[in-house]
């Protein structure tokens, strides 16, 4: 058994996001977390049903309870939303692994194959918030779109780059780990934004084929 490196385990949710980006003219913080994440829930449940484009700002104060003017304390424009649903999928994201307690597992590839299921099961369980993420991004402006694309280098691709260097020092994988973590985490969104091409496949039987797809290519299983 190899000791748990404690770098592959998701870091604290203070260190998870840069200093933010959205303006709220509140100072206090507690607060502000609230209403971005009310502001958060009823984006999604319009967003998911109109689209990015036709929604308009009245349509989202409408749909997480708040007037006009409440909702522009806390946020300046529809980018804005799009940024903080971001951050929510990667807070959803980091929860989901943090309870799934990756760090008791002391041997790599365990702890590699068992991230795996659970992200995985994180994709079907947030199919809607991959699937409006992934095709909205391009409309960020440009200062948000940096911050969320390092947040994804960092947080998701490092994540997996440090269980792989992990997995190296017991069993050698072929090839460049910063290629092969950003090849697993583009395989892991299958399911979101491939899955219709499935049909009726049952959803374990993919996972399982998904997962197994993954090592074996790594290398690390026979």
């Amino acid at each position: 058994m190899t000791q748990t490196n404690r770098k592959s385990t998701p870091k604290k949710r203070s260190k998870l996001f840069p200093k933010d980006l959205v303006f709220a003219s509140s100072k206090n913080v507690p607060l502000v977390e609230n209403r971005h994440q009310q502001i958060v829930d009823g984006a999604c449940k319009v967003f998911f049903e109109k689209g990015y484009h036709p929604t308009t700002i009245r349509d989202i104060a409408k749909a997480c309870g708040m007037s006009m003017g409440q909702l522009y304390h806390y946020i300046r424009s529809k980018d804005d939303v799009l940024y903080l649903i971001h951050k929510h999928m990667h807070k959803v994201w980091y929860d989901h692994l943090r309870r799934s307690n990756l760090e008791q597992i002391e041997d790599p590839v365990e702890k590699f194959a068992e991230a795996l299921k659970q992200i995985l099961q994180f994709q079907v369980e947030n199919r809607k918030l991959i699937q409006f993420v992934y095709s909205e991004s391009k409309y960020l402006d440009k200062k948000h779109f940096k911050v969320v694309l390092e947040m994804d280098y960092k947080h998701v691709i490092g994540f997996w780059r440090n269980l792989l260097e992990e997995v190296n020092r017991q069993k050698p994988v072929k090839g460049d780990l910063d290629i092969l973590a950003s090849l697993v985490s583009f395989i892991l969104v299958f399911l979101p934004l491939r899955g219709w091409t499935l049909r009726d496949k049952p959803t374990k039987k993919t996972l399982d084929s998904l997962q197994e797809f993954i090592l074996r290519g790594l290398g690390v299983t026979s």
